[in-house]
């Protein structure tokens, strides 16, 4: 069985927390209120991660207390439990061994997931639908909250675009590696002749903007336009102007909200991701560090696809970065991908 004191490094991490309680105890703490949050927020991970240590050490000490007495009684029953046991405990292994690696500026922070459809007509904009359901799943399933401020409905059917800001422990960390082209190869459901048809989506990832991100921005520099929140067809959500749009003027940055009945909410919303947006602007033109924050913007077409999802003529999901792949479509688009995103988060450390 793994050694749980090397995954974590828990003498590393109990000695951070010494000075973390150190720092958190001084009179001075709330002078500087922006570097008091960063140290309890940081104090609070610590110690979570110490107590994840300490729980999954107490569960294997259990364990192979549970072990020796099966083997010396010889109970069959016990043995069946312990297989199970020991299944979750190397899961639960696995994934304290991928948290580790989310050590980045931002991989804590919260996730601004934006969907766009790109070459492929209706097929791309369903293909966009299907990316929307997959990453909210994958969310679910994390725990995560989900909100969807932003979302532009398809002619026919599918979306053109959406925004979706995932909330939750690590959800940037996790998910920054999804950035990039997704295509998918099906028999077209809106051909009459159901011929094989490509389509292309891109899916781009930013961390939401919190109190360690300062932005200045000048209310003068901002338009604010409201209009009326509509749904597939025109179909009006709202019967009064409550969706907001924000533009950046010097930068042409937009933002936009129309998931609340408040305009004043949705306003809050949109300036939200308007202010991580302009973080990401900011990282481009003074650090140079763009790359290392989304990596390389690609046309949503031909050779630039991260990921295939294939449907016809097998069944087959492969990432051309590590070259992970699956044969369980339908499991995928339902929102399993940890086997991507844990591949991706690897070969990045490697």
């Amino acid at each position: 069985m793994k050694d749980l004191d090397k995954i974590l490094d828990i003498e590393a991490k109990r000695r951070r927390l010494g000075e973390l309680e150190l720092e958190s105890s001084k009179a001075d703490l709330w002078q500087n209120q922006k570097e008091a949050q960063k140290i309890l927020r940081e104090l609070k991970a610590t110690e979570d991660e110490i107590r994840e240590w300490e729980a999954l050490r107490t569960k294997r000490e259990d364990l192979l207390s549970l072990t020796e007495a099966g083997i010396s009684e010889g109970d069959e029953a016990i043995a069946k439990e312990l297989s199970k046991e020991v299944i979750t405990l190397e899961e639960e292994l696995s994934s304290l061994e991928i948290k580790k690696l989310l050590n980045e500026p931002y991989d804590r922070n919260n996730a601004i997931v934006t969907i766009n459809a790109g070459a492929g007509g209706t097929d791309a904009q369903d293909w966009a639908s299907i990316l929307l359901r997959m990453y909210s799943r994958y969310s679910e399933a994390k725990g995560y909250k989900t909100d969807m401020p932003e979302i532009s409905y398809g002619e026919e059917a599918g979306i053109k675009s959406c925004t979706l800001v995932i909330t939750g422990p690590f959800a940037y960390g996790y998910l920054k590696n999804e950035r990039g082209v997704h295509r998918l190869v099906r028999l077209s459901p809106f051909n009459a002749d159901a011929k094989r048809h490509t389509s292309f989506a891109s899916v781009d990832v930013i961390p939401e903007a919190n109190e360690d991100i300062d932005v200045k921005i000048n209310p003068s520099d901002l338009r604010v336009d409201t209009y009326r929140a509509s749904g597939p067809g025109g179909q009006h959500v709202n019967k009064t102007d409550s969706a907001v749009r924000i533009t950046h003027m010097p930068t042409g940055i937009v933002a936009q909200s129309q998931s609340d009945r408040s305009q004043h909410a949705n306003r809050d919303s949109a300036m939200k991701i308007l202010k991580a947006r302009l973080y990401e602007r900011l990282l481009q033109e003074k650090k140079g560090k763009i790359e290392e924050l989304r990596g390389e913007l690609k046309k949503i077409e031909w050779g630039s696809q991260i990921r295939s999802y294939v449907f016809h003529p097998y069944n087959l999901v492969k990432d051309h970065r590590t070259g992970t792949e699956t044969s369980n479509v339908d499991k995928v688009i339902d929102g399993d991908i940890d086997i991507f995103i844990e591949s991706c988060l690897k070969s990045k450390k490697k």
